[in-house]
């Protein structure tokens, strides 16, 4: 029997971005009210578009809005923290520090303010003092940050999230389905392995949370069923997503001349991402190249043991959806 106090009423950040959709839709789900904080009502009206608008809650505001994350928290039974970046983007002014450090220290003051003491945080597998990148450390010093609020706290750390409508996988399809590049590039000697997760199992996850009491105070890697070197996991896409270019070989970018070329490219590309969005998925830095040099992987039966889910296999998942990714 399960004495966990009735959650009827969730704050999420990020509720806009690709694994807050699909949280925000398991809430739904299960009758639980979400309270979006977004930048875009609109944005998340056609997210939802097939629900009853009196189900979810929208505050206009960001991370970096104290005054919007402590009126909206009144009333709620839980926050979820969701919001983070994968590439800062200096001219919008979304740093690591800024958004991953200092926007985790605003949501957990709110929630201390407002007496909220159940918190669900992601962060990321690979995560911790001393990273070799940015990303990473950032990432640590945001969940220590969670870590010593004395609030109700569980952590996520996923490894590379996927889904039809995540970025990620929207430049898989370009690299492996698109005339250009005229190659698939990756970084090194592609040996390095990741475990790719669901987005479904990381909502999942995050929702069973809610009602377990036992997962308080712990943190969690998340990861598929099976284990990718980067070139494995390039070859499964081009196995199985449709019209992808057979004669397109994988090249290695040698990890000296991709750092060195990330600093050549990253103003020009951010101006001109300013212009055509779309350009973003194709940027990257020297942080993305020093990560994908290390294996990010976990042992995937903690979470199952915990939260009562079976991940789903990478493939099985990608060979579902490989027609619907834009």
């Amino acid at each position: 029997m399960n004495d966990s106090p009735t959650i009827d009423r969730v704050f999420v950040t990020g509720a806009t971005g690709f694994v807050g959709r699909y949280i925000v839709r398991r809430l739904l789900a299960e009758g639980i009210t979400p309270v979006c904080l977004v930048r875009s009502t609109e944005r998340l009206r056609r997210q939802h578009r097939n629900v009853s608008p009196d189900r979810i809650v929208s505050v206009v505001g960001d991370v970096c809005d104290r005054d919007a994350l402590s009126s909206a928290m009144d009333g709620c039974d839980a926050v979820i923290h969701l919001v983070g970046i994968i590439l800062q983007r200096r001219l919008r002014r979304a740093t690591f520090h800024k958004i991953h450090v200092v926007g985790t220290h605003n949501v957990v003051d709110a929630a201390q303010g407002a007496g909220v003491s159940r918190f669900l945080h992601i962060s990321a597998l690979g995560t911790r003092e001393n990273a070799v990148a940015p990303y990473h450390r950032t990432k640590w010093e945001g969940e220590l940050c969670v870590r010593a609020s004395g609030l109700d706290w569980t952590v996520f750390q996923p490894s590379l999230i996927h889904g039809p409508d995540g970025e990620f996988m929207q430049l898989m399809r370009r690299f492996v389905c698109g005339w250009l590049p005229p190659i698939i590039p990756y970084f090194g000697d592609g040996r390095a392995k990741l475990q790719p997760i669901s987005v479904l199992d990381v909502a999942d996850c995050f929702v069973s949370a809610l009602s377990r009491d036992e997962t308080i105070g712990k943190a969690y890697p998340l990861g598929g069923p099976k284990e990718y070197s980067w070139i494995g996991f390039y070859n499964a896409c081009r196995a199985l997503m449709p019209q992808a270019k057979s004669w397109k070989p994988m090249v290695s970018q040698p990890v000296p001349l991709a750092k060195a070329l990330a600093k050549i490219v990253a103003a020009p590309m951010a101006m001109a991402e300013l212009i055509a969005p779309t350009l973003g998925m194709f940027r990257f830095d020297g942080g993305q190249v020093t990560m994908s040099q290390e294996d990010n992987v976990c042992d995937h039966t903690i979470a199952e043991q915990a939260f009562g889910v079976r991940v789903r296999p990478f493939e099985d998942e990608l060979s579902v959806y490989a027609e619907r990714i834009p």
